[in-house]
Formats: C-alpha cells, sequence, structure tokens
C-alpha cells in the first residue's frame, strides 16, 4: 500500500519568515535597545520559536547583519559624476541610519564586534564586503580608499546617532559631504 506524502517538511510554512523576523528585530531593537534585544525576545516578537531562529542564524550578530543587509539593500550608484554619486551614496546610509531600529542596530553589532573576531569576520566579509566593492567598482578606486570612506562616513553618521540619539540633521549632513568629499574627489562637493 503506497501511503500519500507531501512534498513539505512537517511544520509551520516558511514564507515571509525572513520578513518576519527582520521586521521583529528592528521594532525589538528599536523599543528595547541593542543590548536588551535578546533573540528569545525577537523569536517572541516574531511569533516563530526561539529554536527556529537559531536554525537559520546561529548568534544575534549573525541575525543583525542579515537583518541590515535587508534594510539597507543595495547602494544607489547612479549619478551623472563622481561627486554626485560619493553624496548621494553619504546621503542614502544616513537616510537608513536613520530608520527605525537600523541606526541602534548597527552601532549594537559593531560595538559587540570590538571583542569578538568571529563577529567581526562576519562584518567584514557578508556585510562591508558587498558594499565597499560596489563602491570601488563604481568609483575605480583602491580598496584601502573605499574603506577609508565608510569608515569615515559611518563613523561620523553612528557617532552622532550614538551621541543624541538621532539621526544626523540635514545641514550636518551636507556640512558632512563639504568636508568629506574634497578629500576623495580631488576637488569641492557638489552644490
Amino acid at each position: 500500500m503506497a501511503s500519500t506524502t507531501s512534498a513539505r517538511p512537517p511544520g509551520r510554512p516558511r514564507t515571509g519568515l525572513n520578513d518576519a523576523v527582520f521586521a521583529a528585530t528592528l521594532s525589538t531593537v528599536q523599543e528595547l535597545g541593542y543590548a536588551r534585544a535578546t533573540v528569545e525576545r525577537i523569536a517572541a516578537a516574531a511569533g516563530v520559536a526561539k529554536s527556529t531562529v537559531y536554525r537559520r542564524w546561529p548568534s544575534k550578530g549573525e541575525l543583525i547583519v542579515d537583518c541590515l543587509l535587508d534594510a539597507l539593500g543595495p547602494v544607489p550608484l547612479e549619478a551623472p559624476d563622481r561627486a554626485a554619486l560619493m553624496s548621494s551614496t553619504i546621503r542614502w546610509i544616513a537616510g537608513k541610519i536613520g530608520e527605525p531600529g537600523v541606526g541602534d542596530a548597527f552601532a549594537g553589532v559593531f560595538s559587540d564586534a570590538v571583542s569578538d573576531p568571529a563577529l567581526r569576520e562576519i562584518l567584514s566579509t557578508r556585510f562591508q564586503d558587498p558594499y565597499r566593492q560596489a563602491l570601488q567598482d563604481a568609483l575605480g578606486e583602491p580598496e584601502t580608499r573605499v574603506l577609508f570612506f565608510i569608515d569615515v562616513v559611518v563613523g561620523v553618521l553612528l557617532h552622532r546617532m550614538g551621541m543624541t540619539g538621532e539621526p544626523m540633521s540635514d545641514a550636518d549632513l551636507t556640512a558632512l559631504i563639504d568636508m568629506v568629499l574634497p578629500a576623495f574627489t580631488g576637488g569641492s562637493a557638489p552644490a
């Protein structure tokens, strides 16, 4: 006698699981802060078992990295010239860091990475490298210069968020662009 079996493994369907967990991650980080946003609390907010989260993301750091990749998406690299491209990149990352939960998650995972070499490796290879490579290709700059650009811009934006709890104002963002671009374009920032 042949038995009828489903092609789907037992358990709940997983369609949309990443979306639910990522949304819960950002809302939990925004509500409780990075340190108190445990995997257990994130799982509860997403309506899934903690074991379900850990099967996909073995650590909170790995969950945060994938959540940030999802939240940021690809860097927009279309602009009429080099200065405009760099300016729009700075405004793009500032806007993303200002989104609810994103700046907190960003700063928290970087802080954890200071004393966690495995997490630093994940941040470098899975998170920073794709953005660095895209900017490197678009700008035609060596890796070290693009990494310095990323360090300066992201460092300043996260520092401001950490010191004030608010994203950088538009006037200060314009001042940052005016300070950074001449060092990377050999001229002045776009108007």
